[in-house]
């Protein structure tokens, strides 16, 4: 099988690579693997992201206040 090697790649991405691949249980080499596998080729057997893959690529717009509806106040709805 062919090899790859890529040089000169920022600290901080070769750390988030270390980090990612701690979390999964995996090696630095294999993570490398599997970031350019899914990138490239797409995911065996899945079409588009996940919900919960979705949700994550939401930005954050912080607490759920945003969300609150003032209480005590009405709107006319026609059925």
């Amino acid at each position: 099988m062919p090899q790859l090697i890529v040089r000169n790649v920022e600290e901080a991405i070769v750390r988030k690579l270390r980090l990612r691949a701690a979390e999964d249980g995996v090696s630095m080499e294999e993570e490398h693997r599997r970031i350019l596998r899914e990138s490239l080729l797409g995911r065996p057997g899945k079409e588009g992201l996940s919900f919960l893959e979705f949700l994550r690529t939401m930005p954050d717009s912080g607490d759920d206040s945003v969300f609150e509806r003032p209480h005590g106040e009405f709107r006319d709805i026609d059925i």
